[in-house]
């Protein structure tokens, strides 16, 4: 089975060009499915039954695994037997059947916009590190753009002219506008302090560390986590709560989720109809708050 995990890697990698993170998931889930199955001796794919996927899942259910990560590996386990099913290793596509657990949507954490300010005001010094953070975390919070996509941005993707940054996935490319705050913060960093930090003319990437390469994903998390620290949030707040406070300030002043949607690179608007309905729960709050017979 292990030949068969390999294959399906080897064709999400080369094929349908799906990210690292992605690759790892999927062989770590497969992996864990099948140690369990060869522990009940079943070394080949075509020799597990629909039983031996029900017990599987019952046993992640016993230990006490998270919904979402039991749908997570039942997800994994169905692109694997599709997988082998189009490539006419099985003729029966069992797992088919498999249904993943109900699981409960969190509201995501957002921040009001006086903390917002709060935030994005704790960079205020004049040393090459706190220019720098004060133009990662105002562009971070005026564009919405996930972590990855600002940490890996170049020089060149930044009109400042037009206002606009560049960003790009595995499958296709966004313009996404920026205000004049993080412009200005921006034109700061790139005028004095960006060239000082770099540990070669050379780096193309946008935002550097301290020893001059490229931000780490860790690094800028470290930076978000002491800044709020500082601003006195008591939220536990991660890179990824800007980008849900970005999207949620914008619905909740009028913005339409279809705009949203391109901005924050949604592919489906459902994704983006959840900052609707945070806005139209927080109506309810005020209202019934605030209205004398709420």
């Amino acid at each position: 089975m292990q030949n068969d995990i390999s294959a399906f890697i080897f064709y999400l990698h080369n094929i349908k060009k799906t990210s690292g993170n992605t690759e790892l998931s999927y062989k770590r889930d497969l992996c864990k499915f099948v140690n369990f199955m060869e522990e009940r001796g079943i070394t080949a794919v075509t020799r597990i039954s629909p039983e031996d996927l029900h017990a599987y899942i019952r046993y992640l259910n016993e230990r006490k695994f998270a919904p979402s990560t039991v749908s997570r590996n039942i997800a994994s386990i169905k692109a694997l037997y599709q997988y082998l099913s189009r490539e006419g290793r099985i003729k029966d596509n069992i797992a088919e059947a498999l249904k993943a657990p109900k699981i409960e949507k969190k509201t995501p954490e957002i921040l009001s916009m006086e903390e917002v300010v709060r935030l994005l005001e704790q960079p205020s010094g004049n040393s090459d590190k706190e220019i720098r953070d004060k133009a990662m975390l105002e562009l971070l919070y005026a564009t919405g753009i996930r972590v990855t996509e600002l940490i890996t941005l170049l020089v060149q993707d930044v009109n400042l002219q037009m206002g606009v940054i560049l960003c790009r996935d595995l499958h296709k490319e966004r313009l996404v506008p920026f205000g004049e705050a993080a412009k200005a913060a921006l034109i700061r960093y790139m005028e004095e302090a960006r060239s000082s930090m770099l540990s070669s003319s050379r780096e193309e990437t946008l935002f550097v560390n301290c020893s001059g390469q490229p931000m780490s994903r860790q690094g800028f998390w470290k930076l978000i986590k002491h800044y709020a620290r500082k601003a006195g949030i008591q939220a536990d707040i991660t890179p990824h709560t800007l980008r849900h406070s970005f999207a949620a300030h914008l619905v909740e002043n009028g913005a339409d989720l279809r705009s949203v949607q391109e901005m924050l690179g949604h592919s489906d608007i459902s994704t983006t109809q959840m900052y609707a309905n945070i806005g139209r729960n927080r109506i309810r709050e005020v209202y019934a708050k605030a209205h004398p017979r709420g």
